[in-house]
């Protein structure tokens, strides 16, 4: 059975502990994306990261492994979730999946997070672990996103990336909106 996983970046401090933002699994088109996937009979799910304001690898592993991997999955990360399935996957050769979508890729260049969250060495073979793995990136994103889909494009041959003009990092005050259906047609393809 065809699932998908969604992984969600990191908020500031401030947004996680703050009553006035929702959970970060359920911020931005996550929560619209999951709908769109559920009335398709997709089993679509969102884990939410435990302290996703300070990323720890370790812990976002744990959380992610209790999610059924398999041949039919599809991987979504946003920002620092698209970094984390980068490591998730560079670490395990051995997974299938049938599609990677990292969306607004961050991959920590100027290694701000400190709890060794991107400490690794990018799978240059990472598209022998699913049969198609696409970038989304926007014309107007941070350089830190810039840098992170160059390190991606630089290591990874026959990468797909897509450009969409003025979204930004891919969030709600930047593209104007909270629904992705870009996504859900990339995914449903």
């Amino acid at each position: 059975m065809k699932n998908v996983i969604i992984v969600h970046g990191k908020p500031s401090k401030e947004t996680y502990y703050s009553e006035e933002f929702p959970s970060s699994s359920n911020f931005a088109w996550i929560p619209w994306v999951q709908k769109q996937l559920i009335i398709r009979d997709i089993k679509a799910d969102a884990p939410e990261m435990p302290h996703s304001y300070n990323p720890d690898y370790a812990i976002w592993k744990t959380e992610f492994e209790r999610f059924d991997i398999i041949p039919e999955t599809t991987l979504v990360g946003h920002s620092c979730g698209a970094g984390f399935l980068v490591r998730w996957l560079s670490e395990h050769p051995d997974v299938q999946v049938a599609k990677v979508i990292l969306v607004a890729p961050s991959l920590d260049p100027m290694k701000k997070i400190t709890t060794g969250f991107s400490d690794f060495t990018i799978d240059p073979a990472m598209l022998t672990h699913a049969k198609e793995v696409v970038v989304f990136t926007s014309d107007n994103d941070s350089e830190n996103a810039a840098t992170s889909v160059k390190m991606l494009t630089d290591t990874i041959e026959g990468l797909e990336v897509k450009m969409f003009p003025g979204y930004g990092h891919f969030i709600p005050e930047h593209m104007d909106q909270d629904i992705f259906p870009e996504l859900i047609e990339e995914i449903l393809k």
